[in-house]
């Protein structure tokens, strides 16, 4: 364990509060007007899985955990959960739902994604920052009909709905950022 300052926490940090450890799901540092600076942080206990609620003064010092981070190849999904396989040693782990929670519907066979283990298991996973899906969705496209601020609903290959450009048709492949599921661009492949 190391001492870290409680604004420097971010999403997938395992922290120890109470004796117990906890990976921390959010983390928003918070400037009011008047007096200290607070980072309040939503955190998942990893012994029993409770969802709890954290609030330190940024200033404040607190218990970080060592975290290893590597990159990892995902093969496919099952009833145990989510397999997964460390590119140079063939080492497979399995995730399981609670851990990889919305972000499954992301995941392709190959995908490279950074998974946070500690002591062996799990704690958070890493998406790339964009990915591609295929539209199999959506409205008609409107002959004459430019990128313009008005977009229309369409539903990917992989289940998500996402907001595109009114020119983008079915079977046209995207690129999405994993982040808030939005439109960056077409696809170049």
């Amino acid at each position: 364990m190391v001492k870290v300052i409680a604004s420097s926490l971010r999403k997938g940090n395992v922290v120890e509060q109470d004796g117990n450890l906890h990976i921390i799901l959010t983390a928003e540092n918070v400037h009011p007007g008047k007096g200290n600076s607070i980072t309040n942080v939503n955190m998942r206990r990893m012994s029993d899985g409770v969802k709890v609620v954290g609030r330190w003064r940024t200033v404040e010092m607190v218990e970080k955990a060592d975290v290893d981070e590597r990159e990892y190849d995902y093969l496919y999904s099952d009833a145990e959960g989510h397999h997964f396989m460390e590119p140079v040693s063939f080492e497979q782990i399995t995730v399981t739902d609670d851990v990889i929670g919305e972000q499954k519907a992301y995941l392709t066979d190959g995908m490279k994604v950074y998974l946070k283990t500690f002591e062996g298991n799990a704690v958070a996973m890493e998406l790339p920052q964009k990915v591609t899906a295929e539209i199999v969705e959506t409205e008609p496209v409107v002959k004459g009909q430019t990128a313009s601020s008005s977009y229309k609903p369409a539903v990917l290959n992989n289940g998500l709905k996402v907001m595109v450009p009114p020119h983008i048709g079915v079977g046209t492949r995207i690129v999405i950022l994993t982040e808030d599921n939005s439109y960056v661009e077409r696809a170049k492949d």
